[in-house]
């Protein structure tokens, strides 16, 4: 095998274990980031293609980052759309909005336009984010058969046919030095942080 094939194939066999230490096995066992760490440098695309590093987005400005399952959740349109309720108050302290999901480009069109958000939506298909933020879980096969008989679009692992993920809902304030400065996520996906409750942590998060 010629040198440069024998280090590609290394690099795989490392990489792929790399990339499923941040992929929990359900929910409950996941294992978000907590007060203190800091936001990973990690790649998601904006409406537009463009592919935007969120360590540097939370340098540019203070950062509400909220991570959903998809425009297909009903749970997540509702949150989406309260959001959008506190924007301009947490815009007054400094903060901004941020969403992440596994959508496609399309489907966060879908869930900008269903809402009527102003906020920045990103896609986060690769499952990157999700997983250096500890958020990232392999779906049973019973829901994923469940999902698809709705027509739901999910988001494949990468390298594993017929394996799918989804990300644990979750909501950080992120400070300018990128440290995680408040920390809200549930495995139970109906569960979800009052915009109210938000805002009063953005507030004394300040």
């Amino acid at each position: 095998m010629p040198l440069h094939s024998a280090f590609a194939l290394l690099a795989c066999l490392i990489l792929v274990p790399l990339a499923r230490a941040g992929l929990a096995p359900s929910p409950d066992q996941a294992k978000p980031l907590a007060l203190g760490d800091r936001v990973p440098s990690v790649l998601v695309q904006s409406t537009a293609g463009e592919s935007v590093d969120l360590a540097a987005l939370a340098a540019d400005q203070p950062t509400l980052l909220v991570f959903y399952r998809g425009s297909w959740c009903p749970f997540c349109n509702r949150h989406l759309a309260a959001l959008a309720g506190i924007e301009e108050p947490l815009r007054a302290l400094g903060w901004r909005i941020v969403a992440i999901s596994p959508d496609d480009l399309a489907g966060l069109k879908v869930a900008a336009e269903k809402n009527r958000l102003a906020y920045r939506l990103f896609s986060d298909r690769a499952m990157h984010a999700s997983a250096a933020f500890g958020l990232a879980f392999r779906m049973d096969a019973a829901t994923v058969e469940r999902y698809r008989a709705h027509q739901i679009d999910l988001a494949p692992v990468p390298g594993e046919p017929g394996a799918f993920w989804l990300p644990v809902p979750a909501a950080f304030l992120i400070d300018r030095q990128g440290v995680i400065r408040f920390v809200h996520a549930d495995p139970d996906y109906k569960v979800r942080l009052s915009p109210e409750a938000l805002l009063a942590a953005a507030q004394a998060a300040r």
